[in-house]
């Protein structure tokens, strides 16, 4: 069985802010993305509220 690799969009406020990530992690509110060559972003003040694989998109809320 082949494995595929998923990247995500990130939407923050209906809008896209990042692209091809592969990893998030949350600390308190803050959330840390990666994409799959190691570019990183952290987004303050906000937490995960939804990942969904079919449309590859990661979406962030501000709290």
């Amino acid at each position: 069985m082949e494995s595929k690799m998923c990247e995500f969009n990130v939407i923050l406020n209906g809008k896209t802010v990042f692209k091809d990530v592969v990893y998030a992690k949350t600390e308190g509110n803050k959330v840390t993305v990666k994409t799959i060559i190691g570019e990183s972003k952290e987004f303050k003040n906000c937490k995960i509220v939804e990942v969904d694989v079919n449309t590859t998109r990661l979406t962030l809320k501000t709290v």
